[in-house]
């Protein structure tokens, strides 16, 4: 069985553990370490058994809450599956009808007549309405 050496609160440990272990031993040595060093820093120097039983104390509550929240989002998740499932199940929604409207550029084109041919025009119309009233007064006298 191997031996392994950790400190914890500045303090040396001789601590034996499976082989293969070592590495989970250290973390959790580490782990403790942090929390006698968070207690020293608050009391300043206190007898080992007290800093071991502290420290010990601090990390089981860290733990507690860890489970409890690990606990929490087990219920969660298990809601969400529950949830996924009951989607899952339900018959997909009767598609929405949809209006596409499409915008249509007009470009109005205005031909542009010349004042000059304008003024033709209108001479011309002048013209065949005399010409109109001319026919219609030899038409009336004719008969």
């Amino acid at each position: 069985m191997p031996n392994v050496t950790v400190t914890i609160g500045g303090r040396s440990f001789d601590v034996a553990c499976e082989a293969g272990q070592e590495s989970f031993l250290r973390y959790a040595a580490d782990q403790l370490d942090q929390e006698a060093q968070a207690l020293l820093g608050q009391t300043g120097r206190i007898p080992e058994a007290t800093m071991l039983l502290m420290a010990g104390l601090m990390l089981a509550d860290r733990t507690g809450r860890a489970e409890e929240r690990i606990t929490t989002l087990q219920h969660e998740i298990e809601a969400l599956k529950e949830e996924v499932t009951n989607l899952r199940n339900q018959p997909a929604p009767a598609p929405e009808k949809v209006e596409v409207v499409k915008e249509v550029e007009v470009e109005v084109v205005r031909e542009v007549v010349p004042p000059s041919v304008q003024q033709a025009l209108a001479d011309l119309a002048e013209r065949a309405e005399y010409l109109a009233h001319q026919i219609a007064a030899k038409a009336g006298t004719a008969e």
